[in-house]
């Protein structure tokens, strides 16, 4: 939804080619969903109509995670929407919450949360099938988690001036770009 925050729509992108990686077909990523047939849900609690629409309908149970630190569940529901007869959604008690239940099928269904820093190929499949039910997942037991980046940058600052990011001759906004997706795709939040 435009109405979500942004790391929503990177996630959902990412998922997109996540799903690429492992199958070899890049399903449509879209604000408003106009499919007929199954469709992966994602949003924000309080910020997706989407979402809220599926509260309000009593299709989407989300008590636990009102007011809950960068938690999510991840369930199906039936008739979702006009035309489609199931949905796997993906609905975070935040931003980042949403964000790690994303990737978190994406780790499900094979990508590493690593698979760009340290060349990991995911498996191909022909097909991808999830359970039904509902999984909840958060809060996390440690509040802050990230990595620290050596202040002498003998191994990443030289990479990307060099290699990278050439144009910046630094570490720049692109090399920040994947270091920020891997901190989401390792559920982290502190650089």
């Amino acid at each position: 939804s435009p109405e979500d925050h942004k790391v929503v729509s990177l996630a959902a992108n990412d998922l997109a080619a996540d799903i690429q990686r492992v199958t070899g077909v890049k399903p449509a990523v879209a604000a408003f969903p106009s499919v007929s047939g199954p469709a992966v849900l994602v949003g924000t609690l309080g910020q997706s109509p989407l979402i809220n629409g599926l509260v309000e309908a009593g299709k989407l149970d989300v008590k636990d995670l009102q007011g809950a630190w960068e938690s999510f569940i991840i369930t199906t529901v039936t008739n979702p929407l006009p035309n489609v007869a199931s949905a796997l959604v993906i609905v975070g008690s935040d931003r980042r919450g949403t964000a790690y239940g994303v990737y978190e099928l994406s780790q499900a269904i094979g990508v590493s949360p690593w698979y760009w820093w340290t060349d990991v190929t995911p498996a191909k499949k022909s097909a991808l099938h999830i359970a039904a039910g509902t999984r909840r997942f958060g809060p996390p037991s440690v509040q802050y988690r990230g990595i620290f980046i050596n202040d002498e940058d003998w191994g990443l600052q030289p990479w990307a001036a060099k290699t990278f990011e050439p144009e910046t001759g630094d570490i720049g906004p692109k090399t920040h770009a994947k270091i920020f997706e891997l901190l989401l795709r390792l559920k982290a939040n502190t650089l």
